[in-house]
């Protein structure tokens, strides 16, 4: 009996109060109608004009402080300038103000302490209040004030409004909540933020041959291969067989291009004239932008390229000018893949490059990412541990990144997106990570994001039209044991915009045609999808603010390929899960065989007879079996999500040792006596796993010798038997045939032997291969 989940690792379902409670049945009707609606206070500082001057010079340094309460943000200030502008927007959160007057003040900067120049007081009462789509706002002049309330010289555009988090002009506002942060690489790496990955194509190199090469050594063959460079990735043909000056290869080599491509393809043809000593014969760089595309299989036109060969004269490297040899190749952007930047499993895109290629969508995915709850304090802060969470969510090409909460082990994001949706059986990934850098500061081997923890939906367990409010545990594997992080609190609606196209999707090849009619070899495409993921990651960690690398390579599982003692068991489990309901369809069998039941067993023999004599019911029956089997677990359908599962993971029985090694490097970084004990342990289990594919060889080989002669009185019998059943089977009906064969295999036990059958004896003395193994 299996142990039941534990209960803090279980998904909960929630009830919380979306869109301001405007719920039309299971639908919601506003713009942000899948989060809890937050409510800001917003100050724009637009510009201010004739401010007094302040310094001996006759000018002034002007910048703005809003200040409400304990909280206080500040303008960019400017140096001499009397009428400066800012258009800067600051957020409170309604939820924190413990004031009733917002106080706006314009300072001169000092070096010892900053002059008062006016202000300007609202009363939070009289604010007026704006949700979109209503227009926004417009800022008015309001007179500067000293701080008696009486008029100076100065005045300052301002717009003053309560809103909700889906106002403009909240992802680009300074909040109240992230007073702590300073600088601008700090407030930008807490901002939200939309991010799109590289469009990516695959480059198909066709290395066909090269002409009048001429190497230094003239008096050997040589031994001529290619290297083709793009970027960052090296790839080489086989040495020519040809050994000439005139090589040939007809070879394929394919790398991962990204736009706007901006690094040449550069081919390099080299000799081997020593074990590790290559001579560079020629070389050509070829601009991607010239590089034709292809949508479907059809071959594009070869091209000779001229090969420039550098030789060194006097120490500098210098291009000669009479050289004439060159190189065919037929070279081709490959539209009609998609390029794997993720793991098969859970892919958000299968479509292909070319956007010529693509179908219409046939949905809208939106996710309203709402808050977290229980976080675990992820670092140290002013001796107490503290937690500053953002959100990721990867869909497609599209990534969005929530804004960061600052020192909160329950942070309320409230941020909603959405993402068309192209095919259903596509995977949603929403990871939680600790942002290690709200003071800038991004220097090489520095702090890492720490990852909270990740969860995947699968849009095709997902019912249309529905909102799915829950919380997700998050759950992440440490060297010491799975580890509850917190949980959560997502809202999800997938919405189908054609029904009869979602359908047809389930007839379509999971992946674009050109996979099937040139499919890439297993180590092409672990090779492509390595270049792929490293240039997303690279791509988006260029951004602002940057996406950085390990959290890219935490959604995009980079390593989940690498050996796992507890997956393997894992997968071993889920094998027998599957085999399991043929097991016990198995025994049900041997039951009614064996006359366990003695009416069950009668009925079957009457279903039997039945189908004999009518066997044109046979198909029938089944489909309308499976039929009735399908309607009777409709009632027990599941309702939510998928979620992670420790026990089907067998992550909460697994042995630290197993553990330890999962997460040791590659190759790894562990005391020599603990790798050879994990080096015997994988030694034994490969020995039962060479055992049993050792037996299923046995079996096969055996088959093989029924007609082989190997041993000529097994094979003279088995012919003989096959002879006597072709004449038998001839001139008997098959339904006599049927009916006897079946009322064997059911007879009563008392009829039965405890012995093995003739057919199985007779098998078993087959002789195999295993005779010949040394």
């Amino acid at each position: 009996m299996q142990r039941p989940l534990h209960e803090d690792f279980l998904l909960k379902e929630t009830n919380p109060h979306l869109g301001g409670g405007k719920i039309t049945g299971d639908k919601l009707t506003s713009t942000y109608d899948l989060v809890e609606q937050m409510q800001y206070l917003y100050v724009r500082v637009v510009k201010a004009k004739e401010l007094p001057a302040k310094d001996v010079t006759g000018s002034c340094d002007p910048y703005v402080e809003v200040k409400l309460g304990n909280y206080k943000g500040t303008t960019r200030h400017f140096e001499k300038k009397s009428n400066p502008e800012w258009n800067q927007v600051f957020a409170f959160s309604k939820d924190r103000i413990q004031a009733s007057m917002l106080e706006v003040t314009v300072k001169d900067k000092d070096f010892v302490k900053d002059d008062f120049m006016g202000r300007v007081l609202f009363d939070l009462n009289e604010v007026p209040k704006r949700v979109p789509p209503d227009s926004p706002l417009a800022p008015q002049w309001y007179r500067l004030e000293d701080r008696k309330g009486d008029k100076v010289k100065g005045e300052l555009m301002l717009a003053v409004w309560m809103g909700t988090q889906a106002d403009e002009a909240f992802p680009e506002a300074w909040h109240s909540d992230a007073a702590t942060v300073t600088g601008t690489d700090g407030l930008a790496n807490i901002r939200s933020k939309v991010y799109l990955s590289p469009k990516l194509w695959y480059l198909r190199v066709n290395v066909i041959e090269a002409q009048d090469l001429q190497p230094s050594d003239k008096g050997r063959y040589p031994e001529v291969y290619v290297k083709a460079t793009l970027g960052n990735q090296v790839l080489r043909t086989r040495v020519s067989p040809s050994r000439s000056i005139n090589p040939m290869w007809n070879e394929d080599l394919m790398f991962v291009a990204a736009e706007s491509f901006e690094e040449p393809l550069i081919l390099s043809v080299e000799d081997r004239i020593a074990p590790n000593k290559d001579e560079v014969l020629g070389r050509c760089a070829i601009p991607m932008h010239y590089v034709d595309r292809r949508l479907d299989h059809k071959p594009v036109n070869t091209r000779w390229f001229n090969l420039e060969r550098h030789v060194i004269v006097e120490g500098e490297k210098k291009k000669e000018t009479k050289f004439s040899s060159r190189i065919h190749t037929r070279i081709c952007l490959e539209g009609g893949y998609h390029v794997l930047d993720e793991s098969t499993h859970y892919s958000s895109d299968l479509r292909p490059t070319a956007k010529q290629l693509w179908k219409n969508s046939i949905g809208v995915l939106e996710v309203g990412i709402l808050n977290a709850q229980g976080l675990m304090p992820m670092k140290t802060k002013d001796s107490r541990g503290t937690t500053d969470a953002y959100c990721v969510a990867k869909y497609g090409q599209k990534w969005v990144r929530t804004r960061t909460i600052i020192d909160s082990f329950t942070p309320k994001w409230n941020e909603q997106y959405t993402w068309e949706v192209f095919d259903p059986c596509t995977v949603i990934t929403i990871g939680v990570f600790d942002n290690c850098h709200l003071h800038g500061g991004d220097k090489p081997g520095g702090a890492r994001d720490s990852r909270i923890g990740k969860v995947r939906i699968r849009l095709s367990t997902l019912e249309t039209d529905r909102v799915y409010t829950h919380s997700y545990p998050l759950l992440v594997l440490h060297p010491n044991g799975v580890k509850k992080m917190g949980e959560i609190h997502l809202a999800v609606r997938f919405t189908c915009s054609s029904l009869l196209n979602m359908m047809h999707m389930y007839s379509q090849p999971l992946l674009p045609k050109m996979h099937y009619i040139h499919p890439l070899t297993v180590s092409q495409l672990d090779n492509l999808r390595h270049q792929a993921t490293q240039i997303v990651s690279m791509r988006l960690s260029r951004a602002e603010p940057p996406l950085r690398k390990e959290i890219v390579e935490y959604m995009l599982d980079v390593g989940s390929h690498m050996w796992s003692m507890r997956r393997s068991k894992a997968n071993f489990f889920r094998i027998m899960n599957v085999f399991g309901g043929l097991i016990a369809v198995g025994k049900w069998f041997d039951q009614i065989c064996n006359w366990k039941n003695p009416i069950t067993t009668v009925l079957i023999h009457i279903l039997f007879i039945i189908l004999v004599l009518f066997p044109e019911l046979i198909l029938p029956t089944i489909f309308l079996y499976l039929f009735l089997i399908g309607v009777w677990y409709y009632r027990w359908r599941p309702r939510h999500p998928p979620h992670m599962d420790t026990r089907l993971s067998h992550a909460e029985s697994a042995h630290p040792d197993e553990l330890d090694e999962e997460f040791d490097t590659f190759p790894t970084s562990r005391p020599p006596d603990i790798v050879r004990m994990r080096y015997d342990r994988l030694r034994s289990i490969a020995g039962r796993i060479q055992t049993v594919v050792g037996d299923l060889a046995t079996q096969g080989e055996r088959l093989q010798s029924l007609l082989s002669w190997r041993d000529p009185r097994a094979t003279a019998l088995f012919v003989l038997f096959c002879l006597i059943a072709a004449i038998v089977l001839y001139v008997t009906p098959f339904q006599v045939v049927a009916l006897l064969t079946g009322f064997y295999v059911l007879r009563h036990p008392r009829f039965r032997h405890k012995l093995p059958s003739v057919p199985l004896n007779f098998f078993r003395r087959l002789p195999a291969r295993t005779d010949c193994m040394l």
